[in-house]
Parts: structure tokens; sequence; C-alpha cells
């Protein structure tokens, strides 16, 4: 049994905390950007197919109080690397450090890998690694001069799905869109609707949980490269996936008054393998309509523009009008907005949000507004 670090954007922990739940893992620890998990060789590949709002997948080997150079090669050479890495793997060093004594990263990455280089060369018995194998990143975080070590079991970040082949500008990562779905507790057959749906990020997930296709079926990780996880339980778990996909009607919803982000979004979904249960097409907001959708209790969720250059908010306001108006005209509807703007609440519904959560989308902080529609 290993302990696992599910790596989250700030104000996610708790949704990626049951998702880890909801596959069945034991939390560990909840802290600001992560979620410590109980789980072995087959959580690893579990987690990494199916967490749809954590960022990486990490494999903690060590931890251990590190006040000088000393202590941490001493710390790092004393972990077993030879029952995860073998003599042909490909090991980096990456390393981060904040309020500790040891602050010069390229000579905490230089003693951690000088460190394991040992331990492995006393192991394998050589002294030279062809390092031609499976890729291993191997992180030092520093924090409060507590040494935490992990490795990588994910490669490229959990949010590259594969099915964005036609981006648009400034698209929302799909691990905060997921997020976004699961926090306004979507259920498939319901009728959902984004007028802003730019390259589709927001319903392509939608449509991937309601259908339940496990995010990452289209990708790879690098740790299925690892002689620590047979290939058999890799096919094994997508076989599962596989079979727990099921169908869903069309009732997604998809528009934007930019052409070219409808395309995209088109042939995104086509990719992701939802476009039969998703409409998409060209409109202004304020043609939003939803009754061929027939749900009077739908959702809108919706991240429409910032308007961070001059002459925009007068055009975002105007966005937020026309969802006012769809609200008072569809009064069964719940609207979720996740936007930077502070005064949201008064220009969309002249009320307060039934809820609200603080995210950030990339480096910008944002509000996901939550205004419930009549039961």
């Amino acid at each position: 049994m290993y302990e696992l670090i599910a790596t989250a954007t700030f104000g996610l922990e708790a949704v990626v905390r049951r998702e880890i739940e909801g596959l069945g893992y034991e939390i560990l620890k909840t802290e600001d950007g992560k979620v410590t998990f109980a789980g072995d060789e087959r959580a690893i590949v579990r987690s990494n197919l199916w967490l749809r709002c954590a960022d990486r997948v990490l494999l903690k080997v060590c931890e251990f109080e590190a006040l000088t150079f000393e202590d941490l090669f001493q710390g790092i050479r004393a972990f077993a690397w030879e029952d995860i890495i073998p003599a042909d793997g490909k090991f980096t060093v990456t390393c981060s450090t904040v309020k500790s004594k040891l602050h010069n990263p390229p000579a905490i990455q230089s003693v951690s890998k000088k460190a394991i280089v040992e331990r492995m060369g006393g192991a394998y018995g050589i002294e030279q690694f062809p390092e031609t194998g499976a890729e291993y990143t191997v992180k030092v975080t520093l924090l409060k001069d507590r040494a935490t070590v992990t490795i990588d079991t994910s490669g490229t970040g959990l949010h590259k799905r594969g099915y964005r082949t036609a981006p648009v500008d400034a698209p929302m990562k799909e691990t905060l869109a997921a997020a976004l779905v699961l926090l306004s507790f979507y259920r498939s057959g319901r009728a959902l609707a984004d007028p802003c749906c730019g390259s589709g990020t927001i319903p392509i997930e939608a449509a991937m949980i309601g259908m339940n296709i496990a995010p990452g079926l289209l990708r790879t990780f690098a740790s299925e490269g690892w002689s620590l996880i047979p290939q058999e339980m890799w096919k094994e778990e997508r076989a599962n996936a596989y079979a727990a996909i099921t169908e869903m009607p069309v009732s997604i919803y998809a528009s934007d008054i930019d052409p070219k982000a409808v395309h995209a979004a088109r042939v995104n979904a086509e990719e992701a393998g939802v476009d039969m249960c998703i409409r998409f097409t060209r409109a202004d907001i304020r043609d939003l309509d939803v009754s061929a959708l027939q749900d009077e209790h739908g959702m809108i969720i919706t991240n429409p523009p910032y308007g961070e250059r001059i002459g925009e908010q007068d055009e975002i306001d105007g966005v937020f009008k026309a969802l006012r108006r769809f609200c008072r005209e569809n009064p069964g509807w719940s609207l979720f907005v996740i936007t930077p703007d502070k005064d949201a609440e008064k220009k969309i519904m002249g009320r307060r949000a039934n809820r609200r959560r603080k995210l950030y989308n990339g480096n910008i902080e944002t509000t996901y507004y939550q205004f419930h529609g009549e039961k």
C-alpha cells in the first residue's frame, strides 16, 4: 500500500476528495492544493483514468526534516529507489522550496539526484545509468524545512484529456470545467445549456460525466511504462472503463456568438465521442432558446468572457442582462456562472447567490456563483 497525492487547483480540494472517495480509497489528509490517500498499484491506474478534477497523481516515497544538505542527501538516499526505478529508468529531479533553510533550487536538485544515483548504484552494482527506459519525474518539495519526495505517475497534467484538437483563445482547463459541472450536481439526461461555450469544454465535460466516460481514456500516462505496474492491469482497467460507458439522450445545448468557436467545439466533441448528445449552434446569448430540450428545470453552466480589455465591459454587462432575462422567463432553471466580476450577483440576478465558491481560472481569481431555480 502506498501514499498517493492528488494535486488540485486551489478551491477544488473537496471536489477531488469526493472523487477519490467515490473510487473507494481511504483519504489520509486534505490540505491546500492536495489530497493524500492510500492505494495500491491499481489505485494509481484507476485514479489517473478516472479523476476529473485533479491536476496530477503523485506517488509519495518519503518525508523527513531537512535543515542541511547532508540531511537532504541522507533522507533521500535512505529510500529504496530500486524498488520503484529499474536500472534503465530515466529519472529527472525537480524541486520547490518555501520558507526553508535550503533555498537554492539547483543545489537541491543536484544533491537529490546524487543521493538517488548513489543508492541505485549500490543496489544495481553499476556506476553509469543508461536512462533509456520509462520516465520517472522526482519532485522534492521543501516547506518549512520539511522535505516531501514524490514521483509523478501522470506525466502530462490530467487536464490534457486528448480531445481538444481545435482550441480557441483563453480556453478553460478541462479539470476546472469538470469541477463546475460536478459542483452543480448535474445528472445524466437533465437539460444543460452553455450559451458562451467557446471550444466546448464545459458541455463536453458534462457529456462525459453524463455518459460515465473516464476522462483519461484517450491519453497515456508516465506510469504506463513502469515495471511497478503490470501492463495487464492497465488493459483491465481500460476495458472496465469502456464497459462502464452509458448512452445519453440529446440534452445539452452549446452555443456561442463566434462561428469559429462553435466549429471548434463541435470538432472537440467529436474527438471526445460525445457529439451525439450535444446540440451545437451559432447564436447570440440574447436569442438563447432551450425549448427543444423540453425541461422546465434545466441548468445553465457558463464561463462568459471576462472583459479584461478596454471597451469590453459593456459587452459583458449585456451578457449578464441576457442571463437575467432568461432566468426571469424560465424560473425553474438554475444558473451557474464563473466570473471575476465582484458585482456579478447584482448585475445578473439582483440578489445574492444561493452558493458561491472562490476558484482560480488559470491565475485569475474568480467566483462561481450558483443561483438555484424554483423547485
